[in-house]
């Protein structure tokens, strides 16, 4: 159970932690490009969901 076993589950947190981050500063470039790599972390979680 060594850390490099759950790398597949830290990539799209840290996508959707940053993705929210991004939203929550109230800039209109920041909170598009914000929800975009939220999404992006979101579609990637459920890529990566089942995979062995």
């Amino acid at each position: 159970m060594a850390l490099t076993d759950y790398l597949d589950e830290a990539e799209p947190a840290a996508l959707v932690l940053v993705g929210l981050v991004l939203i929550v500063i109230p800039e209109p470039a920041t909170t598009t490009l914000g929800a975009g790599i939220f999404l992006l972390g979101l579609a990637y979680m459920a890529y990566e969901w089942n995979r062995p």
